[in-house]
């Protein structure tokens, strides 16, 4: 087999396998309301599998490095968030997702310009997700309808991954840790769902996911901090490991703290 044949084809694999693991979670987000949703929704789906095949043609610290480039793209998606929340409760489909996609784009194309230390990341995502939590706090309690599922959905979803796995790791040589970092935190999960269930069911339900997010995405940030310190001091697969159990830990701990959260309030509704 050619060398050019086996890039192509072990392309193709990653980029199913990364398909696979998006096109599940979405499915899982639109059966199970918009609290569960965003749980899973934050959670690795995207970035994960992008990073394990980065970690395969790249030493430790090129992920290490990556990592650091991730943790302000971070905060540029709970901005992406708030500005599709907000506006998603009056404006049409086009006006908020190319606005929230849009602020992304600015957002990234200024953090790719910087250098970014551990400590200049983590900070970042506390003020912006200081600003944000607060601010979608009233936008997380709407009611999800049911959702039709639709013919192209899934092969729509299984392509925005794909192609994003194939410029990760099709371009990660020569575009080097730092770009590499952005262009694997691109919110796939969030544009297929905002693209996907707010034409069918509206914006407001479709806020609410997001809105519900925050949180969880706060744990994502948390699990690239992992993943760094991981990487940098142990070694990809380490690394890999310890980010993807923060964040899975983090999702259980918040899915556990609203279940007794409901339980308390329960029987006084009862009463």
């Amino acid at each position: 087999m050619s060398l050019d044949l086996h890039f192509v084809l072990f392309l193709l694999l990653r980029m199913a396998i990364a398909a696979a693991f998006v096109v599940s979670a979405s499915v899982i987000t639109e059966r199970s309301g918009p609290v569960i949703g965003a749980l899973v929704a934050t959670l690795p789906v995207s970035a994960g599998p992008s990073y394990l095949f980065l970690a395969i043609d790249h030493d430790a610290d090129f992920i290490a490095q990556g990592a650091l480039s991730s943790l302000p793209i971070n905060a540029a998606t709970i901005f992406m968030g708030l500005i599709y929340v907000v506006l998603a409760q009056r404006q049409s489909f086009a006006v908020s997702v190319a606005s929230a996609v849009g602020v992304w784009i600015v957002l990234a194309s200024i953090i790719r310009l910087f250098e970014w230390t551990l400590a200049a990341g983590l900070a970042v995502n506390v003020v912006a997700f200081g600003i944000c939590i607060p601010l979608l706090a009233k936008y997380r309690h709407v009611k999800m309808p049911l959702v039709t599922r639709r013919w192209y959905d899934i092969p729509f979803r299984a392509s925005l991954v794909a192609t994003l796995v194939a410029i990760v790791v099709s371009t990660s040589g020569w575009v080097g840790p730092r770009v590499s970092g952005v262009i694997a935190l691109y919110p796939i999960v969030f544009t297929s769902m905002m693209v996907i269930l707010h034409p069918r069911i509206g914006g407001p339900p479709t806020a609410a996911v997001l809105a519900n997010s925050a949180w969880g995405l706060l744990g994502f940030g948390m699990a690239i901090a992992v993943l760094h310190l991981g990487a940098a001091n142990f070694s990809s697969a380490i690394g890999l490991g310890m980010g993807l159990a923060t964040c899975i830990g983090w999702n259980l701990t918040l899915w556990w703290m609203g279940r007794r959260k409901r339980a308390v309030h329960a029987p006084r509704r009862a009463s």
